[in-house]
């Protein structure tokens, strides 16, 4: 029978904790975020919903990002047991540079529309947590801004190939002068994909007002306050601001870019060269018999050509097929550590981050990326614990098995013949 006392008012004091109120708002919102999700949460919440919704959305019916995202979880781990993992090193050299985590910031376009720190948080919170950071040709923080926001780290720049060629020959070299190590040449925007929820919400640069975005903009009275009383935006490669992002993008791309361009580029840049966009084996093969230094496997997030391949998909083939000395990096879909973890697993010498980087800044700023950094860190550290392994380089394709949701239809010879 259970016996009953009093409360003895020194035992309870023993068995509760109360905890200490947290009385500055934007940390205890940070705090609170236990996952790239919560941030997202927390970031539509506080961002009006055209700058979200950029961030937020892809290409048209958003397939690829959806089925990229779907494939990190499609993942099952096999872990090891019996082998203790106290302590883990989550650090790689990649590119001929040190990092501290396996993976790091990738570029994007308009973010101090998202939040008015913009690419000076990211490459701050890269330089505290030793990862390079990405300066995206449509950022908007000049290249010298961004050194002097990561004087001694590492700063990667990924560049366009303009209509105006001169345009890019001229960020290259101000690239190679600020000390950038790394140039992410891209080459999956000949034109800009449909992304329809910036043509639903009349997104452009310079915001348009109508009364749906002001309305929107009532209860978010900081972001407005913050882009009316910083700085105006500008664009190191844009002459002109006026337009939808799609139209912005479509004057200064150029559809004919092609093998002629990377070699001029290769000869003005004196560092490591990747090219980002990469979607199938054969460029795979291309690219390293050209003598690059690396290659990014991405569809851009899914933002340019709906239903593209899924890159961590593609990873394990790319791996066999360039080799184990050949650098292969993989963005789009990656929400937690644990995506990175399987990626390396199957051959990723490096990942790269964008919206998860996006959602704790719209959070937070500064300290919104250094919240997003600490969980996928936590992540990391973890799965690496409870799948046995204490280094990166433990990691091997028998920890992961990708389940199989997207199974191609096999094609026999009849079915080739055009009718």
């Amino acid at each position: 029978m259970v016996q009953r006392q009093v409360p003895n008012p020194a035992e309870l004091l023993d068995l509760m904790k109360f905890k200490k109120p947290e009385f500055n708002g934007k940390k205890r919102r940070l705090d609170s975020a236990l996952t790239i999700d919560d941030l997202r949460t927390i970031a539509k919440r506080r961002t009006p919903k055209a700058a979200f919704d950029y961030t937020d959305g892809a290409a048209e019916g958003e397939l690829s990002l959806t089925r990229a995202r779907q494939a990190f979880q499609d993942v099952e781990f096999h872990p090891g047991i019996l082998r203790p993992a106290p302590s883990v090193d989550t650090s790689v050299d990649i590119l001929g540079g040190p990092s501290a985590l396996p993976f790091g910031i990738a570029p994007t376009g308009f973010t101090r529309l998202m939040q008015t720190e913009g690419e000076v948080a990211g490459a701050g919170a890269a330089a505290a947590a030793g990862i390079p950071f990405t300066l995206s040709t449509l950022g908007t923080t000049s290249i010298e801004g961004v050194k002097a926001a990561n004087p001694h780290g590492r700063n990667w720049f990924q560049l366009y190939v303009m209509r105006d060629r001169e345009i890019s020959y001229e960020l290259t070299r101000r690239a190679a002068a600020a000390g950038f190590d790394t140039l992410q040449f891209t080459v999956d925007t000949p034109v800009a994909g449909a992304r329809l929820r910036d043509k639903r919400n009349g997104f452009s640069i310079p915001p348009q007002l109508t009364l749906g975005t002001i309305i929107n903009a009532i209860p978010r009275p900081w972001w407005w306050y913050d882009f009316l009383t910083t700085p105006k935006l500008e664009f190191a490669s844009l002459s002109t601001t006026g337009g939808t992002v799609g139209e912005l993008l479509d004057a200064a791309m150029d559809p004919t870019i092609s093998y002629d361009d990377l070699a001029v580029i290769r000869d003005i840049w004196p560092g490591k060269i990747v090219i980002k966009g990469v979607q199938n084996v054969e460029d795979s093969m291309r690219l390293r018999d050209a003598g690059v230094d690396g290659i990014v496997l991405s569809n851009h997030g899914g933002r340019q050509l709906d239903r593209a391949p899924i890159p961590f998909h593609l990873l394990p083939e790319v791996r066999r097929a360039v080799g184990d000395d050949f650098t292969v990096m993989v963005d789009t879909g990656i929400m937690n550590g644990a995506d990175i973890v399987a990626a390396v697993a199957l051959g990723a010498d490096f990942t790269l981050i964008g919206r998860a980087y996006l959602y704790g800044l719209m959070a937070g700023g500064r300290a919104g990326v250094d919240r997003t950094i600490d969980i996928l860190r936590t992540e990391i550290e973890r799965t690496m614990r409870l799948l046995g392994v204490a280094s990166l380089a433990e990691l091997e394709p028998s920890h992961v098995t990708q389940l199989t949701r997207l199974v191609p239809v096999t094609r026999t010879a009849s079915d080739a013949v055009v009718r």
